[in-house]
């Protein structure tokens, strides 16, 4: 079956969005070390926390409460899910012995999540993956390509930011 490439940038353009699913879709790729359907879902929500535990600033303070800890509503944001449907998440990732629910530092009645180390071994192993996908999905790809493409789609996931934070009625730049 031959592939019809976009003959317009509108094309290209249009074609970005169900790449992006098949991105995802194909992550399960057969690798070293695969990761399980059922882990792959739960590194949704380590991811989160394992992120927020990074971004605290070495000093400890990010200038407002609660830096470096996420909670279950924060996860139902950043996922945009209901609450309930986060909770069931993190609950499972506790069950399976990746997270664990600590007393925030910065205000005791507020509940926390963490990375247990099990956790933390499978984020490692999860980057050791996509890595390996990563290489092996660009193999005929130059070194120069292979890093244009990596640090486009950082700038891409960075950018996301904007779109999170736009507020309603906010026009898309173009």
């Amino acid at each position: 079956m031959t592939k019809r490439e976009p003959k317009t940038a509108d094309e290209l353009l249009d074609a970005v969005g169900p790449a992006f699913g098949k991105l995802r879709r194909s992550s399960l790729l057969e690798v070293e070390d695969p990761i399980s359907q059922k882990d792959l879902s739960r590194t949704l929500v380590l991811r989160i926390v394992l992120e927020a535990e990074q971004n605290v600033p070495e000093n400890g303070l990010a200038g407002q409460p609660g830096a470096g800890e996420i909670t279950v509503g924060a996860v139902a944001r950043h996922l945009g899910v209901d609450p309930s449907v986060a909770s069931r998440m993190v609950s499972d990732c506790i069950s399976a012995g990746y997270l664990i629910r600590a007393a925030s530092q910065q205000d005791g009645r507020r509940t926390v999540l963490r990375l247990s180390p099990d956790g933390r071994e499978l984020m490692a192993r999860f980057g050791r993956h996509q890595r390996s996908a990563f290489e092996y999905i660009t193999a005929d790809w130059t070194e120069r390509e292979r890093l244009e493409f990596a640090r486009l789609m950082l700038k891409y996931v960075d950018s996301q930011d904007a779109l999170r934070h736009r507020l309603p009625g906010e026009d898309t730049p173009r």
